[in-house]
């Protein structure tokens, strides 16, 4: 072309290939891993992050800083990505996960410069997450619903160390109960967290929390004179107004005398009566509106005994309808009392200066409420992390029925047979599977570093037990001690291993495949307006 450039891209566009696209990918994902590294374990560190607004939120959960943290660079979002899959599939394990996909793209690196390409660790890294997955099997144990203590155990293990005992315990015992009731038998075992609402209340200690067999709902009574408290309660679950219809059509009535004001508005009245008079006809003595209530209704509500609440939201609706085993029902006139929904309580209750409606001791709830108390707002909202965690693990544990140790023992486990099994191997892939098993040793090595203890002689340490067989032997960060972590209690749902290991792996896989990035230019800055706005 006679030396003249040929543009492919636009101008700006920066692009970067080969060793140094792989280099700077790499570098950016271990920099996240290292963000969240120290918060590991029980007692790892927490995190201040403070916002453009100037908001501060102080958390440990890996989750929650990468959520919070702005990350621009796309291997680093890719590494966060990991983070929100371990948090919305099993939600605990999320900081393991970030940590060993970072520590997988470090040994990839090392590979690199041996002259490995990166298919062939790609396929080392495969080969060696399937061999993890079987290791991990083995390593598991069988649980049902009934061994509560199992449970509690898995509760207490996902809450970080920082916490009072007590509080731990209570917040444990509570995400266990909670699990437990909500549990759908329908087909095999299934949990649903959603069915589980939380109420964050900003007074008291969070030993005051406590758990609602049932739905309370952030409202008041639609009308003081209505009763405060029913027993035994019939709930009419309405998704319909207890007002006049307006006419859909734009219509004029033309009213010329007083009495034909008082005839208008008594017909009105007339059909707000006989619309209470049917409720009061099909049994019931609770009325929970998704839509508005009429004052005159109200009146009448009230004059009946009958106590009402409006407004309630369409999920809190569903909730209720799950909890007291009630039909939501739009058309009265078909309406009966098999629609009706019962509780052996409906009560408006104040907490924290604030009013609420409890739909408790429901029979066979399939939804509850946890009501989290905190002094503070960040302590509520710390609570609030904490206890999810130990929801999901409970309800993953309890929809799988395996578990294994904590500590560190699957890992240490883990790590020694993929040496064994890299030993089996005779291509290039055998160096990777290595490099994978020298990866995992990065979880109880930070374990022992964020403890204060010496990482190198816990891990020889750790490896001495496993080679004797003991398979369930981990790090009592609080001794300095390997011990047997099964027999302590320090247990997880088996899934976040597995789990943790499938998205670093897939995570590191994604990243080394790649060879050529290609950023788009940033837009030119627009010109600055002229003082006074400036008009041309």
């Amino acid at each position: 072309m006679g030396g003249i450039p040929v543009l492919i891209l636009k101008e700006g566009t920066q692009r970067s290939k080969g060793r140094e696209a792989q280099s700077a990918n790499i570098t950016a994902a271990k920099a996240v891993a290292a963000a969240v590294r120290t918060t590991l374990g029980p007692k790892g560190m927490d995190k201040m992050l403070v916002d453009s607004m100037g908001d501060v939120i102080i958390t440990g959960d890996g989750a929650k800083i990468l959520r919070e943290m702005d990350i621009e660079h796309p291997a680093a979002k890719m590494v966060v990505e990991v983070a929100k899959t371990q948090d919305e599939e099993v939600g605990d394990g999320t900081t393991t996960a970030v940590i060993l996909a970072g520590e997988l793209l470090a040994k990839a690196e090392e590979l690199f410069d041996q002259g490995v390409h990166p298919t062939v660790v790609v396929m080392g890294y495969r080969l060696a997450e399937d061999k993890s997955r079987e290791i991990l099997g083995s390593l598991a144990k069988d649980v049902s619903p009934e061994q509560e203590d199992i449970l509690l155990n898995i509760a207490t293990t996902s809450i970080k160390g920082g916490e009072d005992h007590s509080v731990k315990m209570k917040l444990a015992e509570i995400a266990v109960q909670a699990v437990k009731a909500v549990v759908d038998y329908t087909d095999g075992r299934r949990v649903d967290p959603k069915e589980i609402k939380i109420e964050k209340i900003e007074g008291g200690s969070t030993e005051d929390s406590e758990l609602v067999l049932g739905v309370v709902l952030d409202k008041e009574r639609a009308n003081i004179n209505m009763p405060r408290k029913v027993q035994n309660a019939s709930i009419l679950l309405l998704d319909r107004a207890l007002e006049i219809k307006k006419t859909e059509i734009k219509s004029k009535i033309d009213i010329t005398t007083p009495e034909q004001m008082m005839q208008f508005l008594d017909q009105e009245e007339n059909i707000l009566r006989e619309t209470v008079r049917k409720i009061e006809n099909i049994g019931a003595n609770v009325v929970l509106c998704q839509k508005g209530i009429d004052d005159v209704a109200e009146y009448y509500l009230a004059k009946s005994d009958i106590l009402a609440a409006k407004n309630i939201s369409e999920s809190d609706m569903e909730k209720l309808a799950r909890a007291t085993n009630a039909n939501v029902v739009n058309d009265l006139d078909a309406a009966s009392a098999a629609d009706l929904g019962s509780a052996g309580l409906v009560e408006e209750k104040k907490k924290a200066e604030k009013k609420f409606i409890f739909v408790s001791e429901c029979s066979n709830p399939k939804s509850v409420t946890v009501l989290l108390h905190g002094g503070a707002k960040h302590v509520v909202e710390s609570a609030d992390i904490i206890f999810n965690d130990a929801v999901r693990v409970v309800g993953a544990v309890i929809e799988d029925g395996k578990y294994v140790a904590g500590g560190g023992a699957p890992e240490v486990e883990v790590a020694l047979r993929l040496r064994e099994y890299a030993a089996s191997l005779t291509g290039r892939e055998q160096l990777a599977v290595y490099k994978f098993a020298e990866a995992i040793d990065i979880i109880p090595k930070t374990l022992a570093e964020n403890g204060g203890l010496d990482s190198i002689d816990m891990l020889i340490r750790l490896r001495s037990q496993h080679e004797e067989g003991n398979r369930d032997a981990g790090l009592d960060i609080y001794t300095g001690s390997v011990v047997n972590m099964a027999e302590r209690g320090i247990i997880e749902p088996l899934r976040v291993k597995i789990q943790a290991i499938n998205s670093a792996a897939e995570a590191a896989s994604m990243i080394l495949r790649i060879d050529d990035v290609i950023a788009a230019g940033r837009g030119e800055k627009m010109p600055e307006m002229p003082p006074g706005g400036g008009g041309y």
